[in-house]
């Protein structure tokens, strides 16, 4: 079968991967359509570290093919949207309803795959650039069968991540003033996450302007190209500030533009190493820094929900999609996101 994989050095796609049958409270799955996010750009470049030879993608929708034993939740034709969260479910963190905070769910790579007789590993417990794959069943979350699924694979990463850290982790409620740094795929998701939360004001931040009309069109009432004239619209700061870029000084940026009691929420993915600096004098009027682990989500909950508001045309996923690609471009497609000229690329088998 077909599949995105990267030894190291460079990717290819091949046609010649082989993948196991599933075991016991597994879901093999035949991928449909996959977004290419910024994380499988950054195994790529090295910023994120991960042990090679792997099969990339972690966004990604399809049908299911075959169950292993104990899974009753999804049957073969079901359409489901994937998670990367392999939580174990019965954990302390997973009892507390906190499944991103799973140690079971981190740093624990599987291999499925094999090439060659060479097993292959699993990327964020996903691998979606394939043909099939193979998750445990909780990451398996059925949807509707009118949702198209090249949008619905966005759900898996994008907007568990984007609309979650602003509905599950900062809990923006109605009338706050909330700053996105980066319109990139996870921060137009924080955009419509605030509008729909009821943010009063949503000021969208990106060097490039041409992003202006889609952030607007996601929910941003204000846009500028950087962050100079942030305090011109909110003059006391943000009560939400999220970096989505990965960036220290922008890092700082966000912590700096806070209002009293503000939270800046970290979203973006800099190198493994890199430290962030602030005034310690500035953050004494109740000011939080947040990390958040993949938008402090429960997929099982969270991506029932979010299919739900697409379908009430709440939640933009269409809007998202900005061109689709078959998986044989992988390159084009990766150097098209790498430069910023889609919101989101889809693969597409």
């Amino acid at each position: 079968m077909r599949g995105v994989i990267f030894d190291g050095k460079q990717t290819q796609v091949v046609d010649d991967l082989e993948i196991r049958d599933p075991g016991p409270g597994e879901v093999q799955v035949a991928i449909s359509a996959a977004g290419l996010c910024h994380s499988d750009l950054s195994v790529v470049d090295g910023t994120i570290p991960f042990p090679v030879p792997v099969v990339l993608g972690h966004e990604g929708a399809g049908v299911v093919e075959t169950v292993g034993r104990g899974v009753t939740h999804v049957q073969p034709g079901d359409h489901v949207s994937l998670s990367t969260l392999a939580n174990c479910g019965a954990c302390a963190e997973c009892d507390r309803g906190r499944p991103t905070m799973c140690r079971k769910a981190i740093g624990m790579p599987q291999q499925p795959f094999a090439r060659d007789g060479q097993p292959l590993y699993q990327f964020a417990s996903n691998s979606a650039f394939a043909e099939r794959t193979l998750v445990k069943a909780v990451q398996a979350v059925r949807i509707p069968k009118d949702i198209p699924l090249t949008s619905a694979a966005l759900i898996g990463c994008g907007v568990l991540t984007g609309v979650g850290a602003v509905l599950n982790r900062a809990r923006v409620d109605r009338g706050d003033r909330v700053l996105v740094i980066g319109t990139g795929g996870i921060g137009l998701n924080v955009i419509q996450g605030a509008r729909i939360a009821g943010a009063l004001k949503i000021v969208a931040v990106d060097s490039n302007p041409a992003k202006e009309s889609v952030a607007r069109r996601f929910g941003a009432t204000h846009f500028l190209t950087s962050t100079e004239a942030v305090k011109d619209i909110l003059p006391t700061g943000a009560d939400h500030a999220f970096e989505c870029v990965g960036r220290v000084e922008l890092i700082r940026q966000a912590i700096d533009l806070l209002d009293r009691h503000g939270q800046a929420v970290l979203l973006g993915v800099p190198p493994a190493t890199a430290e962030a600096s602030f005034l310690v004098s500035s953050m004494y009027l109740d000011k939080s820094i947040l990390g958040c682990r993949y938008g402090s989500s429960r997929p099982q909950r969270d991506i029932a929900l979010y299919a739900e508001l697409y379908r009430e045309g709440r939640l933009l996923l269409d809007e998202l999609v900005t061109q689709t690609y078959p998986v044989e471009n992988f390159e084009k497609a990766a150097q098209d996101a790498h430069e910023g000229r889609v919101a989101r690329a889809v693969l597409t088998f």
